[in-house]
């Protein structure tokens, strides 16, 4: 299998491929047949060494066609909100199983292949949308094109269908192109720093020995401390660096994917790092099941505080979010380690606002954003798993 952005030779077929589509786009024209073309090219870079994953992908694909083109039908028709949940259930159900699957002593899966998280995000997006009567209009084409648009297929970023058909249907203006041909290729080289040279840099030459350390018990408080600081600079550095790749392609392709990184460890609260910190997938959560979840709550008036009704749905949310990541203890605690970040930061505000007890002023913004770094990389500590390998 060949790993997306994961070598030189990768980038060098990819700019080849990607060549008439960057001069077509200069010229103001789009090519969706080549874009098709080329990303069946690269799918099948992806998968060709692994013929099951390429099977499984494909049945997928086609599961969620089914599943989104029967229950828009009859989203025309009706909106009764047990098929609803039934389509959402039966959309999210492949990934279930994927996740699953480990728990059961299996190590391999006939339905597992790599993006299956993103593609399902993608395919219970458009059912959601569609019960929520915001897409109007389906064909098949758009859906498969937006499923499987190559650049973010492995680990995103996550688009909107609605965006994303907008922009492919547009025309392209040459000289927005131009400046989006710029962006583009400044992403690339700024991911070939992040994730081939700072990345690489970290691993190789702080996470490597410490965790030989934490193994063998070498100044072990030391050494965890400072696990916990170089694995946080390197998640950063190494994700970032995939999803500048990601959106970069995407640009020089015509399409402005959205960005997943705002400077997260400039960050003066844990709510505000989730606005910076991979924000498609936490704006998905917020959209998709945080929101939804406030509404039923409030709609079914089950609690009388607004208060109760958004900390349960933060724990709710934060909760799948760890177990979306697997069903291992740590993705489970990190979870909810975040939700409590983000109820006590809430609670703290409003008695500040009493009490007035901490101003905003440009100190406390560098003292924000230090505290806050320092919950954040005891939060990746946690979902490191390193503390589930070490005997203490």
């Amino acid at each position: 299998m060949t790993t997306p952005y994961g070598s030189i030779l990768y980038f060098a077929v990819l700019f080849a491929f990607l060549a008439p589509i960057v001069i077509a786009g200069l010229l103001g024209k789009r090519m969706p047949v080549y874009n098709a073309f080329v990303t069946l090219v690269f799918i099948y870079m992806m998968f060709a060494s692994n013929p099951i994953q390429a099977i499984a992908l494909i049945v997928f694909v086609f599961w969620q066609l089914a599943l989104v083109r029967l229950y828009f039908n009859y989203r025309q028709k009706s909106n009764h909100g047990g098929i609803f949940v039934l389509a959402l259930i039966l959309s999210i159900l492949p990934l279930f199983i994927v996740k699953v699957q480990p728990l059961l002593a299996a190590h391999t899966t006939m339905i597992g292949f790599l993006g299956i998280s993103y593609l399902t995000f993608k395919a219970a997006q458009m059912i959601m949308e569609t019960r929520d009567g915001l897409i109007k209009e389906l064909n098949s084409w758009d859906f498969i094109n937006f499923l499987l648009f190559f650049p973010t297929l492995s680990s995103g970023p996550i688009d909107r269908f609605r965006r994303f058909k907008k922009e492919a249907d547009a025309p392209i203006d040459p000289d927005k192109y131009a400046n989006l041909l710029n962006r583009g290729i400044f992403l690339i080289f700024l991911g070939f720093l992040y994730k081939f040279i700072i990345a690489y840099l970290i691993q190789n030459n702080a996470i490597t020995g410490l965790e030989y350390n934490l193994h063998h018990h070498v100044q072990f408080g030391w050494s965890l401390v400072g696990y916990m600081y170089a694995y946080s600079m390197y998640l950063f550095f190494d994700f970032a660096g995939y999803s500048a790749f990601a959106v970069g392609v995407s640009y020089l392709m015509g399409v402005q994917t959205p960005m997943n990184f705002n400077k997260p460890f400039a960050s003066r609260n844990i709510k505000e790092f989730w606005n910076r910190w991979h924000m498609t997938l936490s704006f998905w959560f917020r959209d998709f099941v945080f929101m939804r979840l406030v509404f039923w709550m409030t709609k079914k008036k089950i609690f009388k505080s607004k208060f109760t009704v958004a900390y349960i749905a933060y724990f709710v949310n934060f909760l799948i979010m760890g177990m979306w990541h697997g069903l291992h203890w740590y993705y489970i605690v990190y979870g909810l380690y975040q939700a409590t970040l983000i109820v006590g930061f809430d609670l703290f505000e409003r008695w500040n606002k009493k009490k007035k007890f901490y101003p905003k002023n440009k100190v406390t913004n560098v003292i924000g954003i230090v505290i806050t770094f320092q919950f954040v990389c005891f939060g990746f500590l946690i979902f490191s798993g390193i503390l589930d390998k070490i005997s203490f």
